[in-house]
């Protein structure tokens, strides 16, 4: 048998490499061998830390049995979902058309040409052995009743490639979309609960940033009703277990409504987003929680995430030693063999532990649903917990890197190294981006993935573009760093061309790429925002930094899908209305020019972040060597010598009497330069704000202050 798996760059294919199944990529030859044997094809989809991925793997693929079954009548292809997202978009669809539902692992039998007709997702042992005993015995007795079948659902699927939602061309009213969308979201609104819907529960991220976003802006209707979502959901995922109480970092949902057990994976992508969102509610609110679960969640992804390349990898499996959970749930009897009898009991009653558990076998999930009393025991207890958890089985981690998601940890990192003053998070920001730009990217085109500096072989799709831009534009103007505006410009001139479909909207594949059974296009947000919003954004944030006419009005065309979707499922148009919110704002250009070394340049770098209206765009330089219209227009503030020149937001922006300066514009037209944090709040604040997040050494009317630590 042959080992075809061994030399993946996927750590998912890898676990199946020692199969008994004589499994093969996704490639050409597969399919060939698939007509040359004249057999169908299974194909398996799945990703490394899928629980009941590794479930059908034990019960079916390492068992000799099936694996005859399988060798002898099919051949079988794994594919990582991750790292071949189109792939998997494509037979997803499939499947949710034949069986009303999807999910991972998912099992697709089809013909030799890739037309499916016969899809579901996990199969019991046994159930999956007559299944393959039934599908070989169709196939050989019945074979035009198959291909026949085959053919209409595909002739389906590329009947719909163009997606289900109408747009393109322009964006239409997006205040009244945005304003739409809140009433639909608080109608979806659980008050007591957090979050929107019933079990299980996603971490609604880009939906609770549009609604922060929302809440900024003067006169919105429902402002107060977004801001209260907003804050009523992300404090009750915070204080849940969804949410590592030990370590930081999110579960990938809860299985509950309440937030209480989570699917333990950990995903990078809702890690980064999520940071960045809370980030942004400490900003608005200056809630200490917000600000707590920002930390940790960076800390946490640098921590358990970071590679030896420098990029952060993809994944934290639900399992360890076998046991989903087992790493992260605890009985009172660890606490007391642990803490000892006092601390034990204080431990179960700050973390939830309970005798008869809150998850499985009598083991709980820890919660923190309100603040000790005492901060100094509390700590302690925590820590001693922590350190003995190290002791513990560790989940798998999958060491891939995935471009998109990589993206997503740049903007995420780096933002919140400026909001939060720490530094080492901007750090990590800045050596992610070099990996991805100069690993995965080459002659203008990206990889998918990497693992262990060897690219893998699928192409970058539209959000890995997208996305990679976005966090490009957000590193920079936290740096002073212009190149990665340039580089952030050539990618998505490439999604304009290689990946627009002509009218406004996107595909999500590029046009030169592997023809599958159709080009999948879907502009909704998944757990992640869908190319088309990440597009969007960085779209326009390219625009504002540049004055590119052409980008924001390919901005604004990328959203004409998003009042049709957030029409009839808002939740899966959060990065859209996000970008709407954007749009409605100007959004504000921030041009912040000084001497690196003058430590007032960064005190109004900051506050410039921190009173940022939503969407706005930074841009940092030195301001060059004159004062009051002398100079060059400044140059980066790293000593790289490239601020001005990437960056034509900085071109003509000068220090005013010798100080560091700012500048506030939109759409290229600028107010009257300012030196002063103080004067910054009514030049950069909407008037509807309630400010809370700093301190800049006074309050300015309506607004309360705190502390910037």
């Amino acid at each position: 048998m042959a080992d075809r798996l061994k030399n993946a760059t996927s750590p998912y294919l890898l676990q199946h490499a020692d199969n008994p199944v004589d499994w093969w990529p996704w490639s050409p030859e597969a399919f060939a061998a698939a007509r040359e044997r004249d057999v169908p094809v299974m194909l398996s989809v799945g990703y490394s830390a899928c629980h009941w991925c590794h479930v059908m793997a034990h019960e079916s693929f390492e068992d000799p049995q099936t694996a005859a079954l399988l060798n002898d009548n099919v051949v079988s292809i794994k594919v990582d979902r991750e790292e071949r997202p189109d792939v998997d978009a494509v037979y997803m669809t499939a499947t949710q058309a034949m069986t009303g539902q999807g999910g991972w692992p998912m099992t697709v039998f089809m013909t030799p040409d890739g037309k499916p007709f016969y899809s579901g997702t996990y199969f019991p042992h046994d159930r999956f052995q007559r299944l393959v005993l039934a599908v070989a015995q169709t196939w050989r007795e019945d074979r035009n009743s198959v291909t026949d079948q085959a053919g209409r659902i595909a002739a389906a699927l590329a009947q719909q490639a163009g997606g289900p939602w109408p747009g393109g061309g322009g964006a239409g009213d997006l205040a009244g979309v945005c304003d739409q969308a809140v009433l639909a979201l608080a109608r979806d609104y659980e008050a007591e609960r957090g979050g929107f819907g019933g079990a299980p529960k996603f971490p609604p991220s880009m939906v609770c940033e549009f609604l922060l976003r929302h809440s900024e802006r003067p006169g919105a209707p429902g402002g107060a009703r977004a801001l209260d979502m907003a804050t009523g959901t992300m404090a009750a995922m915070a204080r849940g277990g969804i949410y590592d109480q030990l370590g930081g970092g999110f579960a990938r949902y809860s299985v509950d409504a309440d937030w209480v057990v989570p699917h333990f994976e950990k995903m990078l992508y809702d890690n980064a987003l999520l940071a960045r969102a809370y980030a942004h509610l400490w900003r608005r609110t200056a809630d200490p929680l917000a600000r707590r679960v920002a930390r940790e969640t960076c800390a946490w992804m640098i921590r358990e995430l970071r590679t030896d390349e420098g990029g952060l990898a993809s994944a934290l499996d639900a399992d360890s030693d076998g046991e989903e959970g087992l790493f992260y749930t605890w009985t009172p009897g660890e606490l007391r063999e642990v803490l000892g009898p006092d601390d034990a009991g204080y431990a179960a009653e700050v973390f939830g532990v309970t005798k008869d558990g809150t998850f499985e076998h009598g083991r709980s999930v820890l919660q923190r649903r309100a603040d000790p009393a005492d901060e100094e025991r509390f700590g302690r207890v925590s820590a001693a917990l922590l350190a003995a958890r190290a002791g513990r089985v560790r989940p798998g981690r999958d060491d891939k890197v995935v471009t998109a998601w990589n993206g997503l940890a740049i903007g995420g990192l780096a933002e919140c190294g400026l909001l939060l003053a720490e530094p080492e998070f901007v750090t990590a920001a800045q050596q992610v981006a070099e990996l991805l730009t100069t690993l995965h990217l080459a002659d203008g085109r990206l990889a998918r993935t990497s693992r262990a500096g060897e690219v893998g072989r699928g192409a970058g799709v539209l959000e890995d573009y997208a996305c990679l831009a976005d966090g490009l534009l957000a590193l920079s103007g936290v740096t002073g760093q212009g190149r990665w505006v340039a580089i952030a410009g050539d990618l998505l001139e490439t999604a304009l061309t290689r990946f627009g479909d002509g009218s406004g909207g996107f595909y999500d594949t590029a046009d030169d790429g592997e023809r599958l059974l159709y080009r999948p296009a879907d502009p909704a947000d998944g757990p992640s925002p869908s190319g088309t919003f990440a597009a969007a954004g960085a779209l326009l944030s390219y625009a504002a930094l540049t004055g590119s006419f052409r980008h924001r009005e390919a901005a604004v065309a990328a959203l004409g899908v998003v009042g049709p979707i957030a029409d009839r499922f808002p939740r899966a148009a959060g990065a859209g209305l996000a970008v709407a919110e954007a749009v409605l704002a100007g959004p504000a250009e921030i041009a912040v020019v000084g001497p690196a070394a003058d430590p007032r340049t960064g005190e109004l770098h900051r506050a410039a972040a921190l009173l940022a209206p939503p969407g706005a765009v930074l841009a940092l330089g030195d301001g060059g060597t004159g004062t009051d219209g002398s100079g060059d227009g400044g140059t980066a503030t790293d000593g790289s010598g490239d601020g001005a020149a990437a960056v034509p937001l900085l071109e003509g922006r000068h220090l005013v009497g010798g100080s560091p300066t700012v500048y506030v514009c939109r759409e290229f037209t600028c107010r009257t330069p300012l030196t002063d944090p103080l004067e910054l709040r009514e030049a950069l604040g909407y008037p509807a704000v309630t400010w809370a997040g700093a301190d800049l050494g006074g309050s300015a009317p309506g607004r309360t202050t705190s502390t910037l630590e």
